[in-house]
Order: C-alpha cells, then sequence, then structure tokens
C-alpha cells in the first residue's frame, strides 16, 4: 500500500466515524461525503506525491479555510476514539 493510499484509508475511517458515532447518522451523510472526496482529491494532488509529511507537518496548506477547519474538527474527534474502535489503523497512523 502506498503512502497516498494508505492516508486515504486513515481520512476514511476517521470521517465515517465521525459522521456515524459523533452525528448519529447509519451512514455518511453528504457534507461528510463533500469532506471526503476534497480529501481525497487533495491527497491525489499532493505536490509531494510518496514523500509526503502528514497534512499537519505540511508547509503548503492545500486545503481551503473552511474544509481545514471541517477536517481539523473531524481528526480532532476522530483521532482518540480511533483507538477504541480501529487500533491496528491507529497503531499504524501513530507510528
Amino acid at each position: 500500500m502506498t503512502k497516498i493510499e494508505s492516508e486515504k484509508q486513515i481520512v476514511k475511517v476517521m470521517i465515517e466515524l465521525y459522521c456515524k458515532k459523533k452525528e448519529g447518522n447509519k451512514v455518511l451523510c453528504d457534507d461528510c461525503k463533500t469532506l471526503l472526496d476534497y480529501a481525497f482529491s487533495r491527497l491525489d494532488n499532493c505536490k509531494f506525491g510518496e514523500n509526503k509529511l502528514s497534512c499537519k507537518k505540511c508547509p503548503i496548506h492545500c486545503y481551503k479555510s473552511d474544509m481545514r477547519e471541517k477536517i481539523r474538527n473531524v481528526m480532532r474527534w476522530s483521532g482518540p476514539r480511533m483507538l477504541w474502535h480501529y487500533p491496528i489503523i491507529a497503531l499504524k497512523h501513530l507510528w
């Protein structure tokens, strides 16, 4: 699995966890689908490719400010809960 594919998997898990547990939806709502599609498009077009840093450490912020705030909220909420719901993915992400 490439680094970009791994990042996509992590983002997808975080958004799904947020939408289902925080927002109480059984399937992804339209806002979360839009955020997931946007995140995937940003990862697909990442200038650094397989040498990318985590988005938090990246010198270039490619997300629009409103989407950056949304993904930050999702990650802030989902990050700690991933250890409980998806421990293997969370530990790989932390590694």
